[in-house]
Parts: C-alpha cells; sequence; structure tokens
C-alpha cells in the first residue's frame, strides 16, 4: 500500500479506537479525523464534504421533518398502540416488534422503515416500562435482514443487480429471487435475537424507573366523548400500566367508582383520577381519547399548539392561597389553567378544581410560553419553570399524518420516485398542511447524527479513493485462492469486515470485482460470490458507523460503541455461515 493508505489506515483505526473508549462524541471524533486526512491531502475538500450531499444522509435528515409531524399529530402513539399491541414479556415484545418490520422492509429502503418506527418504539416502550436498549438494535438488523428479501428491498441489492449485468453480462436476479438466502437469514437473525438477545444486549433502565421517589401530581382528565377510548376497557385504553402514573378512581354520572379493575369499561364523559410524576402528567396530556377534566384549558387565549407546560410552587404570599382552584379564579387572574396538583408528596383526592391551594403547592400549569418570565420575578409563585419539550398535540391531524405517511410508503415503493425524492415531497405536505410548523420541524432534526454519518462516508471514501481498502482486500482473499468454499469464506470475511467503516455500497463495488476474478480463476459461476458479497455488504453488524440505521438507533437506545461488537460479532458469524453454506446450494459452483 501506497504512504497516503497508510495514514489513512492509520487515522480511521484511531478514530474506531476512541469511539471504542466511549469518552468524547462520534461526531467531534470522526470530524477530526476527517479533518486530518483533509489536512494531510488524503482527501480533497470535494471528497471530505462529499457526504454531506450524500443522498442517503439528506434522505434521513427529511425523514426527522416526516416523523415529527406523525408526533406533533399524536399518530405515533395510534401506531404504537395498533401495530404493536401488548407485549406479555421482554422477548414477546421483541417478537411483536419484529412482525410490522418483516412485513414492509422487503418492499421499502431500510432507513424510512427504522425512521418510522424509532418514534412509535420510544412511546411503547416507555407505556408498557420495556428498555429501549433491548429493542433499538433488533430494529435495525432486522430491517437489514428482511431487506434481503427482494430485489428492491435494499439499495445495495440493486447495486449487485446491476454490476451483475453490467461487468459478467448475467441477467441478474428477479424481484423475489433474493428471498432464496434473504429468508434464511433474516430467519437467523430472528432466531439470534429471541434466543439470545435478553443476554447479549445490553439491559439499561427504562424510562419509568426514574419516576421513583418523586412528587406525585393529582390530575383529573376526561373520557372524550365519541373518542377512541370510549367503550373500551381500561386495560385495552392502556390506563391500567402506565409508567409513573396510577388510575386512582374514576367518577361517572356523580359516582365514585374505586379501585378500578382492568376489566372496567370506560365511557364517554368519565372522569379519569391519576397520580403520578410531571412526565408522566405530560405524556398522559398527549393521549388520544383524553382531555382535561377542567373547561378551563378550553378557555385560554393562546391555541392549543402555541401552549407550553409550566411548573409552578405557590407562595405564602399568593393572593388564592386558602382558596379553591374554582373559587380562586386561577386562569382568570393568571392567564393559565392547572392541570394538575402536587403537595408534599400526598395523593389529593376529588375533582382538581375543588383542591384547596396551600403555600408549598406544587401546580402543573399549560399557559403561554411566556408565563414563566412574567411571573418568575412576582411574589405569587417561588419557582417557575417550564417543562421541556411539551405541548399539546393536534389529535385531528393524526390520520392526515398517517395518510401523508402511507403516501410515501407508496411514492418510495411503486411510483419510481427515489427515497429521497418520496420523503421531501412528504415532508413538505407535513408543513403544509399543519402537521408540523417550521420551528418544530428544524428542531427534530438529529443535526450530530447527520454530521457523522457525512463523516463517515468520508472516511470511507479515503480508503477507496487510496487503494488501502481494495489492498486489504486482495491480500486477504490470495491465502485461500484454489478452494471454492474457502474463497467464497474469505469474500464474505472481507466484505463484513470492509462494511464496518465503509459504506454498505461502496463495499459491494470494491469487492465486486475481486469475486468476479476469484470466480474465473477457479473457472466457477460468478452467481454465489455476487449473492455472498450483496450479503456481507449489508451485515454492518459490529460497529454503529457502518449502516447509518445504526446511528439512528444509537441515541433512542442509548447504545455505546462496543455493545454493537458484542452483540454483533456472533450474529455476523452466523449470518456468513448461513450465507457461505447455502449460496452455493442455491446458485451452484
Amino acid at each position: 500500500m501506497t504512504l497516503e493508505a497508510w495514514l489513512a489506515v492509520t487515522v480511521i483505526v484511531c478514530c474506531v479506537a476512541l469511539l471504542a473508549s466511549n469518552r468524547h462524541s462520534a461526531d467531534a471524533i470522526l470530524m477530526g479525523g476527517v479533518t486530518l486526512l483533509l489536512v494531510g491531502g488524503i482527501l480533497t475538500p470535494q471528497q471530505a464534504l462529499g457526504g454531506l450531499a450524500n443522498e442517503g444522509m439528506v434522505t434521513v435528515g427529511v425523514l426527522y421533518v416526516v416523523v415529527a409531524g406523525l408526533q406533533e399529530t399524536g399518530a405515533v402513539g395510534w401506531m404504537a398502540d395498533t401495530v404493536l399491541g401488548i407485549p406479555r414479556s421482554l422477548v414477546h415484545a421483541q417478537w411483536r416488534l419484529c412482525l410490522p418490520i418483516l412485513g414492509i422492509s422487503p418492499f421499502l429502503n431500510n432507513t424510512p422503515v427504522v425512521a418510522m418506527f424509532i418514534p412509535a418504539i420510544g412511546h411503547w416502550a416507555k407505556r408498557h416500562q420495556l428498555p429501549m436498549s433491548q429493542l433499538m438494535l433488533p430494529l435495525a438488523f432486522v430491517t437489514t435482514g428482511a431487506g434481503l428479501c427482494t430485489l428492491v428491498g435494499s439499495s445495495t441489492n440493486l447495486v449487485v443487480h446491476g454490476l451483475l449485468r453490467s461487468k459478467t453480462g448475467a441477467p441478474g436476479f428477479s424481484l423475489w429471487e433474493l428471498a432464496w438466502i434473504g429468508l434464511p437469514v433474516t430467519a437467523t437473525i430472528l432466531g439470534y435475537l429471541l434466543l439470545f438477545g435478553r443476554f447479549r444486549l445490553p439491559s439499561r433502565p427504562a424510562s419509568a424507573e426514574s419516576f421513583a421517589n418523586v412528587r406525585e401530581y393529582t390530575v383529573e382528565m376526561m373520557v372524550e366523548k365519541g373518542g377512541t377510548l370510549e367503550g373500551k376497557s381500561v386495560a385495552e385504553a392502556h390506563l391500567r400500566h402506565l409508567p409513573g402514573l396510577f388510575l386512582v378512581e374514576i367518577q361517572r354520572n356523580g359516582e365514585v367508582l374505586p379501585a378500578v379493575s382492568s376489566h372496567q369499561r370506560l365511557a364517554g364523559g368519565d372522569r379519569l383520577l391519576f397520580t403520578g410524576a410531571v412526565d408522566s402528567v405530560a405524556d398522559l396530556r398527549a393521549m388520544r381519547g383524553l382531555v382535561p377534566a377542567t373547561d378551563q384549558i378550553f378557555k385560554l387565549d393562546a391555541p392549543a399548539r402555541k401552549r407550553a407546560m409550566v411548573e409552578a410552587v405557590v407562595a405564602e404570599s399568593c393572593p388564592i392561597v386558602g382558596k379553591s382552584i374554582r373559587d380562586g379564579r386561577f386562569r382568570t387572574v393568571y392567564h393559565a389553567a392547572i392541570l394538575a396538583v402536587a403537595r408534599n408528596g400526598h395523593k389529593l383526592t376529588g375533582k382538581v378544581g375543588d383542591i384547596v391551594l396551600r403555600p408549598g403547592d406544587q401546580l402543573l400549569l399549560e399557559a403561554h410560553p411566556d408565563f414563566p418570565e412574567q411571573q418568575r420575578h412576582t411574589r405569587d409563585f417561588l419557582l417557575v419553570r417550564s417543562v421541556d419539550n411539551y405541548h399539546p398535540l393536534c389529535h385531528q391531524r393524526a390520520p392526515l399524518a398517517l395518510g401523508i405517511l402511507l403516501g410515501f410508503v407508496g411514492m418510495a415503493t411503486l411510483s419510481g420516485l427515489t427515497a429521497l425524492e418520496a420523503a421531501l415531497l412528504s415532508a413538505g405536505l407535513m408543513l403544509m398542511t399543519g402537521c408540523v410548523n417550521s420551528a418544530t420541524a428544524h428542531r427534530a432534526v438529529e443535526w450530530r447524527v447527520l454530521l457523522v454519518i457525512a463523516a463517515s462516508f468520508a472516511l470511507g471514501t479515503a480508503l477507496e479513493s487510496t487503494g488501502a481498502a481494495r489492498a486489504m482486500a486482495t491480500t486477504l482473499i490470495t491465502l485461500v485462492e484454489g478452494n471454492a468454499w474457502a474463497s467464497l469464506a474469505a469474500i464474505y470475511l472481507v466484505a463484513a469486515l470492509l462494511t464496518q467503516v465503509v459504506t454498505n455500497n461502496a463495499t459491494a463495488v470494491l469487492i465486486f470485482p475481486i469475486a468476479t476474478a476469484t470466480a474465473n480463476d477457479l473457472g466457477v459461476s460468478i452467481m454465489p460470490f455476487a449473492v455472498v458479497v450483496l450479503v456481507a455488504a449489508s451485515a454492518a453488524f459490529l460497529t454503529p458507523i457502518g449502516y447509518q440505521i445504526n446511528l439512528m438507533v444509537q441515541g433512542p437506545g442509548g447504545y455505546r460503541f462496543l455493545d454493537y461488537f458484542r452483540f454483533g460479532w456472533p450474529l455476523s458469524l452466523l449470518v456468513g455461515a448461513v450465507t457461505v453454506g447455502l449460496a452455493p446450494l442455491l446458485w451452484p459452483f
């Protein structure tokens, strides 16, 4: 290898080592590596910045806006409840997670599939107290496996198909031909996940576990008449085991139903009394089919989507101390509505409007975003702070957001549009129809993730342009030259290692000529070699930087760099054994 090739390899090895140490952020490490290669003359400015214009990276960024539209309308919660259902255990949850992916991923690019499911799984995991660290990597890896089942399931499949036709004159693959290898690979991933996922995936605390030993608010909600929860049982409405919340009683037509059973049916107009932590109350406020029991919420001047949730502690000098919330005319005085009240850890009973305020009571308010600034220096409250990332959802636009999502799937699958074009159209519709506003859309984009993806493309380009990738691949494969099966295994090993730091499509392009030359030297068919290249290039199970969907799930799953390696190396070997073992049987030498 040339000096430039050795320098590129050295920089990338150092980046991987720093990522594994988990001491610095991934974007800082990878952008630092790109900077060194740029200053050293190994990368041109166009190559170093090329990742920022990469179609895959831009598609991920635009899809964050589409996902924001689903979140802002509450459609995410609907998807989680309807598609994912109620899990009986962690293994059952992982199985329920995989089922819809198996139906979608063979026909849609992996990136939008993962983008759609991340928020739904987050909502689902929080509601059922499941650790996200046990769900996010399965989402990414099962999506990868299912994408191998059809020609259009992954861009890598199309790349290898095109190389077969243009470089060898072979007819390539039919739409369903890859299912012969894709289904066994997907079954291997599923089996490994369900049998060993609990032990090999990190089991970090579910978000609900953080609700222990915090102040409990009392909040009153009402079942919306004609809404989605009317007629459902408490269990069917997912109100029994809410994280950080407890359903104390139901008030119906002046009667109180204490010790609420899971089988109790809800009726329109029922008043539900909950106690729970502030974040849980915010989640409850966002639930479709429930509305605040107090009509003060609906008399606020600011539109629902322009309100904020605020915590305030009542001071002794507050003029409505000693009065009930209703008699003190809190909304009129402060232009805010009280959602919930907490008092020294005690559970308060009765209607929220009948609670007599005392000094030190903690109030959870819905108000204009300027409320904290307006009241911070008054003597009415001891402490005023905004609850981060909260505002009421626009549930009436949920069907519209879901329609846009289905339109995106249809455009990307049937219309001939690229994933980027379909994503741009869908994001535009989300903004035009008011499912999400521009400020929220801007905040929804995970800019650090996009930087990591762009930097990963640049590092992969350095390995390609300096010849380092091809030199390493050729050296390893020549060690087993002369034996078809051993050569096939070497092709898989080289491609599977290379795809951890180079994009899957680039890996396929780099390894395919080597596979072709090996098949020609042995006098055997190129087809089993092409299949092995296709699968191995997608088997980026060892690092987060190997594939953009791995990076997308890293933050939500709370993963560290080494978590990928611990979970992924046995899976990579199993997939390799299945692929190398079956490919020559299905596509003979």
